[in-house]
């Protein structure tokens, strides 16, 4: 049964991240919405720990890339070389061919390969030369971004920013799970061990997807999630004050995205059904990259977060 082994995944998660519980949900909520994540937060967070844990509960190969200003798209995609004993260019694959992939410090690399890695996103494909490759299956990216420099980043381009399907703001965790992650650490050093779990399947990932696809979604909330996004793009109608701060809003994408990882989470917690919780619970997430705040909103120091918070409060729940 899927759902049990997601339980035991999430624990799993929860156990080996400590102090984390927003990313490990979210983690689990891309894996069955079949989406990417872009992750921002200050070093040390334990983004990379989290990918790697989720990749030891979840039967598929990992990968890390360090996205740097010199890296080229072939380093990403990988490159045709030629074969002196048969005279034929062969396709060797690169690092972006495994199931979980973790792009660290995204916004160092240029935009052309940003770009590679866009194709792979959108298409689960990538084309070198003449030829196109399909990638696995199960494909997921998690994107990490350090809010901290700016000097010397390449921002991501809004299309760019639109093919994820959340973005996560992670913040530093509590004194007592600190005082946890000295404990969990020195224990670590000194057994050399991780906690180990028996590997979801593949198959089961894409049961659960099924499943998350079948869960009922009354009328009256594909209205309320049409409504929201609705609200980014005619704030008029709905505050001044909206109106004043956001200059474009979201696209489809966004509300396909939002009935996307408001069934994932319903699913996650054992509803037959979606709920307003779980649309309102994901909108940030799925919401925050996609706004465009105007100057106004920059210059009054307001951020997305607040702004989707207000168009929550004033959409009407059914």
């Amino acid at each position: 049964m899927p759902l049990s082994r997601f339980h035991s995944l999430r624990t799993y998660l929860d156990n080996v991240v400590l102090g984390q519980p927003v990313l490990t949900e979210n983690l689990l909520i891309a894996l069955i919405a079949n989406g990417h994540l872009l992750v921002e937060g200050p070093p040390g967070l334990a983004k990379t720990r989290a990918v790697k844990a989720l990749c030891d509960g979840v039967e598929g190969e990992f990968h890390r890339i360090q996205f740097t200003p010199d890296l080229l798209p072939a380093d990403l995609t990988g490159t045709d070389i030629y074969r002196q004993q048969t005279g034929t260019f062969e396709f060797e694959a690169g690092p972006i061919f495994h199931n979980l992939i973790l792009a660290d410090e995204i916004n160092r690399a240029p935009a052309k390969v940003q770009s590679a890695l866009l194709e792979a996103m959108a298409e689960g494909q990538v084309t070198v030369g003449k030829n196109s490759y399909p990638l696995p299956p199960l494909f997921l990216v998690m994107a990490t971004q350090n809010p901290l420099e700016n000097e010397g980043t390449y921002p991501l381009p809004e299309a760019q920013l639109d093919r994820f399907l959340m973005h996560l703001n992670l913040d530093y965790p509590s004194a007592e799970t600190e005082v946890e992650i000295l404990r969990q650490s020195r224990k670590e050093a000194k057994t050399h061990q991780l906690p180990t779990i028996d590997p979801v399947a593949q198959a089961d990932v894409f049961a659960a997807r099924d499943q998350a696809l079948d869960i009922y979604l009354a009328e009256p909330l594909e209205k309320y999630i049409v409504e929201i996004v609705m609200a980014t793009r005619q704030p008029a109608r709905y505050s001044a004050d909206l109106a004043k701060w956001l200059e474009y809003g979201v696209s489809p994408r966004a509300t396909i995205s939002l009935e996307r990882c408001a069934r994932a989470r319903a699913w996650l917690y054992e509803r037959d059904f979606v709920s307003p919780e779980d649309i309102q619970a994901v909108a940030p997430n799925v919401l925050r990259h996609r706004l465009l705040l105007s100057y106004q909103a920059q210059a009054e120091g307001v951020t997305a977060d607040q702004v989707i918070e207000h168009i929550l409060s004033q959409v009407a729940v059914p």
